[in-house]
């Protein structure tokens, strides 16, 4: 089990500490939701730990096959609801696979299969790209 300490800062601003480490992340309310957006929203922390969950776990199985994913790049573009309540609608990620990296559909299944895209409500609509560039020659 891992705790998280949270403490809120005032003006929307919160500062979580990683209880192992020691290590802190700052958020903010966005400025469509009374924010300064002066760090990640809650929600786009969500966003965040999507695309490092998916590179985490398309690293353990790369690591195990001696496959080299460094400069691998994913983006997640996080899309809220129109309407109340207000949550998450849309986590759309692409995954660009690094010059020379050989499509394996095992990669591509490690990503689907990491904790957080399992553990995402079904309502959110979640698909994934996956761009594989050519070898260079």
């Amino acid at each position: 089990m891992v705790k998280v300490a949270i403490e809120y800062e005032g003006d929307l601003h919160c500062t979580a500490a990683h209880g192992p480490s020691g290590s802190r992340v700052v958020t903010d309310a966005p400025v469509d939701n009374q924010g300064k957006g002066e760090a990640f929203s809650p929600t786009d922390l969500m966003a965040a730990a999507l695309g490092t969950c998916m590179a985490t776990i398309m690293g353990i199985y790369a690591r195990r096959k001696g496959i080299d994913l460094k400069g691998m790049k994913i983006e997640v573009a996080k899309e809220m609801s129109a309407d109340l309540p207000r949550r998450i609608a849309r986590l759309a990620t692409v995954i660009q696979f690094p010059a020379g990296a050989e499509k394996d559909p095992a990669l591509e299944q490690a990503a689907l299969t990491c904790p957080v895209h399992k553990s995402l409500h079904p309502d959110i609509d979640k698909p994934v790209a996956f761009h594989w560039t050519s070898p260079q020659r």
